[in-house]
C-alpha cells in the first residue's frame, strides 16, 4: 500500500500538532498546468521557436541567447550549507525564489539541473523540487524527460564501442594503446559495473580488457555539452575527448577516431535547453546534470544563458554545499562564461546545523539549542568562502513545521552579528508566497552592492598542484594536500600535454569540509589526498579524485525503487 501524503508537525505554543499535507507527485498533479507556448509567450518565445515534446514541455534554440541581455541580468546563484543526508532543499527554495520574485513584479525564470535516474530510483525518489515549489511535469522530468541523458549515455558508450572496434580491427597492423582511459557510463546506481572485464568469449568477441562503469552524470560528455556554448564548441570539445595514451606517451583523442562528427549527431537534440514551467506557471529552464561531488555540479551553460536573456533576474543553483557547487560555478562555469552572480543565496535548515552542531537521537530542548548554536559554525565557513569570492550573501532559512521561533531568532540574530542578510521561507507549504520576504531581500541586496566581479580562486597560469592547494586549504580548510604516487604521474603527463592552464574540478564528499564524511560542523587539523587526477581534455577540467570518492554510486538498503509503482493508471512514489 502507497502512502500519498505526508503527516508534517506543526509547532504552535509548546506543542505539535500534526496536519496532512499531499505528497509531492499529488500537488504536481492537481497543479493545472499551462500548455507550453503560453509559457514560452510569457518570456517573449514565439511559438514557432518551439520543438514539442508533448503538450508541457519544449526545446528552444541557442539562436534566442541574447548577449547584451546575458550581461544586464541580475544572476542570482542558491547554495548550502554542508548537507544532510536527506538533503538541505536548494531545488526546492531556487524555484520557489524565482516564483517570488515574478510574484512582486521582478521578471525571473529560473534553470536548473536535470535529474539523474540512479538517485531518483536509489536515495531520492525525484529532483524537481517540492511540496508547492515543483518544477512539472514532475513525472516526465524525473524520468526519461526528453531524452538528453539518453543521448549523453548513447554518445558516450558509442565512444566506447568505436574505440574498442578501432583497437579490435587495427591489431593486425601493429596498433595498441599503451593505455585506455574511457570507461563506459550508464544512469544507474550499480555498484557492481564499477570494475569490469570485457572481451571474453570467441576470439571474434573482441579483445578482453578491464574497463567499468561510471554514472552517466561523471561522463565527460555531460560536463562537456553543458559547458559548451554552441553546436561547433561541443563538436570541438568531442575532439579533445582524451581516450588513451599511446606508447609514445602521446594522448590518442576523439579526434583520432575519426567520429566527432557521429557524435555530435547524437547530441544535437540534446544540447537544447528545456522549458517546463513551475507549479506557478513560469517559466523554467531545466538541462544538464552533472553531480557538484564527481563533476562540476551546474546546469548548462546555454541553459543559464538562456534563462538570463529572457528575464533580469536569472535564479540558478549549484549542487550540494557551497564548498563543492559554489566553488565549482563560480571557479569553473563563472570562468569559462564570463558571467557571474550579483548575490549567493545560502540555504540551511535548522535540523542541519544541529546535525552539524553534534546533535543525536533523544535530546532534550535545551541540548537542541546548544546544538544548534554549535552547528552555526558549518554556515560561518560557507558565508566566508562566499565572501572571499566576493559575493554578497544572503542565507535563508528552509523552514520545518517544527522549527521553534526561538530557534529562528538564534539564526536571524546570528546572522546579523555576520553582517548578512537573513529571511526564513516556507515555499515547500505555500509555494512563491512564502519566499516573498526573501525575494525582496534579494532584489535590495543586489540593489545595494552593484556589479562586481568574481575573486576566482587560483589563475589560469598557476599549476594544477597550486589549483588544488588553494581551494583545499582556501575553501576547505585543510592544512595541506597529499599526493598520491598515481596523482604524481598523471601531474607530469598534464604539464606534457600543455593542459595546466585547465580549471580543476575536485571530486569530494558532500557531507564534510573534509574527505571524511563523518567530519561534519568544520573540520579540523584534516589532510585532502589526491588519489589520481582525471584529464577532461573536452571539457577542458582536470578533475582530482580526493579520498576513496566512487564514480559510480551504489544502491541504499531499501532503494526508492521499491515505492514507486503505478496504481490505477497514475505513477506513484516519486516523492
Amino acid at each position: 500500500m502507497l502512502f500519498l501524503c505526508k503527516i508534517l508537525p506543526i509547532f504552535v505554543a509548546s506543542s505539535i500538532y500534526y496536519v496532512t499535507m499531499k505528497s509531492d507527485i499529488e500537488i504536481a498533479r492537481s497543479c493545472k498546468m499551462k500548455r507550453i507556448e503560453d509559457v514560452a509567450k510569457s518570456v517573449g518565445i514565439a511559438s514557432d521557436e518551439l520543438e514539442h515534446y508533448g503538450k508541457y514541455m519544449a526545446k528552444v534554440p541557442l539562436s534566442l541567447i541574447d548577449e547584451d541581455q546575458v550581461s544586464r541580468n541580475k544572476l542570482i546563484l542558491v547554495t548550502s550549507i554542508s548537507p544532510t543526508r536527506a538533503g538541505i532543499g536548494k531545488t526546492t527554495v531556487s524555484i520557489g525564489l524565482s516564483m517570488a520574485l515574478n510574484r512582486i513584479g521582478k521578471r525571473s525564470v529560473l534553470a536548473l539541473r536535470e535529474p539523474s535516474l540512479g538517485p531518483c530510483f536509489g536515495m531520492k525518489g525525484g529532483a524537481a523540487g517540492g511540496g508547492y515549489a515543483q518544477v512539472v511535469p514532475m513525472e516526465k522530468i524525473n524520468l526519461h524527460f526528453t531524452g538528453d541523458f539518453h543521448a549523453i549515455t548513447s554518445a558516450h558508450d558509442m565512444i566506447a564501442a568505436l574505440l574498442d572496434n578501432y583497437i579490435y580491427q587495427h591489431r593486425s597492423e601493429g596498433f595498441t594503446l599503451k593505455e585506455v582511459l574511457w570507461r563506459r557510463v550508464l544512469d544507474v546506481n550499480d555498484r557492481s559495473l564499477r570494475n569490469i572485464v570485457t572481451g571474453l568469449g570467441a576470439a571474434t568477441d573482441g579483445l578482453p580488457s578491464q574497463s567499468g562503469f561510471d554514472i552517466t552524470p561523471a561522463s565527460e560528455i555531460m560536463a562537456a555539452l553543458c559547458l559548451a556554448d554552441s553546436e561547433a564548441d561541443l563538436r570541438r570539445r568531442i575532439e579533445n575527448m582524451v581516450l588513451g595514451i599511446k606508447f609514445n606517451d602521446e594522448p590518442f583523442t576523439v579526434k583520432d577516431l575519426g567520429v566527432a562528427g557521429a557524435i555530435t549527431v547524437l547530441l544535437m537534440d540534446a544540447l537544447k535547453p528545456n522549458l517546463v514551467q513551475t507549479l506557478e506557471g513560469t517559466a523554467a529552464f531545466v538541462h544538464g546534470g552533472p553531480f557538484a561531488n564527481i563533476a562540476h555540479g551546474c546546469n548548462s551553460l546555454v541553459a543559464t544563458k538562456m534563462a538570463m536573456s529572457l528575464s533580469d533576474y536569472a535564479v540558478t543553483e549549484a549542487g550540494f554545499g557551497a564548498d563543492l557547487g559554489a566553488e565549482k560555478f563560480l571557479d569553473i562555469k563563472c570562468r569559462k562564461a564570463e558571467i557571474y552572480p550579483r548575490v549567493t543565496v545560502l540555504v540551511t535548515t535548522l535540523r542541519g546545523l544541529k546535525m552539524h552542531g553534534g546533535l543525536t537521537e533523544g535530546n532534550t530542548r535545551e541540548q537542541e539549542r546548544e546544538a544548534l548554536v554549535q552547528g552555526f559554525a558549518n554556515l560561518d565557513r560557507h558565508v566566508e568562502n562566499m565572501q572571499r569570492f566576493g559575493q554578497p550573501v544572503v542565507v535563508t532559512l528552509n523552514r520545518y513545521g517544527d522549527d521553534t521561533d526561538e530557534e529562528i531568532s538564534l539564526l536571524a540574530e546570528h546572522c546579523k552579528l555576520l553582517g548578512v542578510g537573513f529571511a526564513e521561507n516556507n515555499v515547500f507549504m505555500k509555494g512563491g508566497e512564502g519566499a516573498e520576504d526573501l525575494a525582496r531581500l534579494v532584489v535590495e541586496t543586489i540593489d545595494k552592492r552593484g556589479a562586481k566581479a568574481i575573486n576566482m580562486s587560483y589563475a589560469d597560469d598557476e599549476t594544477i598542484e597550486e589549483k588544488v592547494t588553494k581551494i583545499a586549504q582556501n575553501v576547505y580548510g585543510a592544512r595541506s594536500v597529499i599526493l598520491k604516487k598515481a596523482a604524481q604521474k598523471k601531474l607530469a603527463r598534464i604539464r606534457a600535454w600543455g593542459m595546466e592552464r585547465f580549471p580543476v574540478c575536485i571530486a569530494k564528499t558532500q557531507f564534510s569540509f573534509s574527505e571524511d564524511p563523518t567530519q561534519i560542523g568544520v573540520a579540523k587539523n584534516f589532510d585532502i589526498t589526491i588519489r589520481d587526477f582525471v584529464i577532461n581534455g573536452g571539457s577542458e577540467m582536470i578533475v582530482a579524485i580526493a579520498g576513496d570518492m566512487m564514480r559510480m554510486p551504489g544502491l541504499p538498503k531499501v532503494p526508492q525503487a521499491e515505492k514507486i509503482d503505478i496504481v490505477r493508471g497514475q505513477i506513484e512514489g516519486l516523492a
